[in-house]
């Protein structure tokens, strides 16, 4: 299981979040709202510090990553992270 981040994706960071050298973002899995495998919960995203690393991808020393504790969530799949072109946002998709 990994974290995959498209180059847009990387710049909406930095753009949007003013992500830096040295900064922890962290993807979870939150209460409300609904995803492939789990109705009820929806993945969040924060800038924190962890706690405990279960899955982490290092950019240009930025640090993207789920805790040990949300790995559940992704039902063994990689997440995806890419921009929609039409809105701008962060979108999230799942592969095996």
């Amino acid at each position: 299981m990994e974290i995959r981040l498209s180059e847009k994706a990387l710049n909406w960071f930095k753009q949007e979040m003013e992500v830096e050298k040295g900064d922890f973002i962290r993807f979870y899995a939150r209460y409300g709202g609904s995803s492939p495998f789990h109705e009820g919960f929806s993945l969040g995203m924060t800038r924190e510090q962890p706690h405990e690393i279960g899955i982490e991808t290092v950019v240009e020393d930025i640090h993207y990553y789920i805790e040990k504790s949300d790995e559940w969530f992704f039902n063994e799949h990689h997440l995806v992270v890419d921009v929609a072109d039409s809105s701008d946002e962060l979108t999230y998709s799942y592969e095996k």
